[in-house]
């Protein structure tokens, strides 16, 4: 599928905004049910906010190999072993917010002037084979969305148990 010229920067801009977007959101839930996890959620808020930092960090280089070198691999990592392997609850979420913010805006950065043919670069991910630019950058323009919604999910589960 062919995208527009317009179309993809109505999406970069989207993409560049999503720390004020995720800001604003967690504004919804207290921080006392930042840690709370279940059965049918076991990512905490927390751990979600981690998990979006370490997710960035990948993304970040997942962009500049596709600008600076194209048909090369990108590695895919297992995120539920993160979770616990990289023991997200010890954590700071300020400093993973912090960081989110850095890299987000440091890619966006990059991205908005590209010229039109650097669009159609493709990578081949170890997982998933070849990504194109822009499927890249719809998964990581939807990747905050997808995540404020899981943590409504929760935020709504932990209401219902108090």
């Amino acid at each position: 599928m062919t995208i527009t010229v317009k179309d993809r920067a109505a999406k970069i801009e989207s993409y560049g905004n999503a720390y004020n977007l995720l800001v604003e959101n967690l504004k919804k839930f207290p921080q006392e049910m930042w840690r709370f996890k279940s059965e049918k959620n076991p990512w905490s808020i927390h751990d979600i906010l981690v998990h979006i930092t370490d997710s960035e960090a990948n993304s970040y280089i997942r962009c500049r190999r596709l600008v600076a070198e194209p048909g090369k691999e990108v590695l895919a990592y297992d995120e539920n072993v993160w979770v616990k392997g990289l023991n997200y609850d010890s954590q700071s979420t300020e400093d993973a917010l912090e960081l989110f913010k850095l890299l987000r805006r440091h890619t966006y950065n990059l991205i908005k002037p590209l010229p039109e043919a650097v669009w159609s670069n493709t990578v081949n991910h170890t997982e998933n084979g070849i990504m194109t630019f822009d499927e890249w950058l719809d998964i990581y323009n939807q990747h905050i969305p997808d995540h404020l919604e899981q943590m409504q999910k929760n935020y709504d589960e932990w209401v219902q148990n108090r």
